[in-house]
């Protein structure tokens, strides 16, 4: 899987949004970042050297697109980040957010909600299990 450094997550946030060549990301970005082309360029090869981007001829100019999803980047850095910082344990940071107050009411409630799906949908896959016979090659 790829990992991306924060400057590589602003280009693919760009490019989740829409193919973009070079040119384009560094108008897009140079705002933001004050990246020149030059930097652009070295970044989207990095990127293309690690399996995170593609390009194909688009005319004058090539046209960078997306190989990974954002959903795919994200859940690896996020069992990254837990792995670093709570050996891997959602609740110590569950914990660390109620202990210093950083959880608004709405956010407990979505949690809530969360954890209510989670749960039925491990009964739904465990009683999918139950019925294919797996449950009872244990016993």
């Amino acid at each position: 899987m790829v990992s991306l450094s924060d400057g590589e997550w602003k280009i693919m946030n760009q490019l989740w949004e829409r193919e973009s060549t070079i040119t384009e990301l560094k108008n897009e970005l140079g705002k933001e970042t004050g990246w020149d082309k030059h930097i652009v360029i070295t970044m989207l090869s990095r990127m293309e050297k690690k399996g995170a981007v593609a390009h194909r001829d688009g005319g004058r100019a090539k046209i960078f697109y997306p190989l990974v999803t954002r959903e795919e980047v994200s859940m690896q850095e996020t069992r990254g980040f837990l792995q670093k910082v709570y050996r891997g344990s959602l609740g110590m940071m569950v914990n660390a957010m109620v202990e210093d107050q950083a959880l608004s009411e709405e956010e407990i409630q979505e949690l809530y909600g969360i954890l209510e799906q989670a749960g039925k949908s491990r009964a739904k896959r465990s009683e999918a299990r139950d019925e294919r016979g797996y449950g009872n090659r244990l016993r």
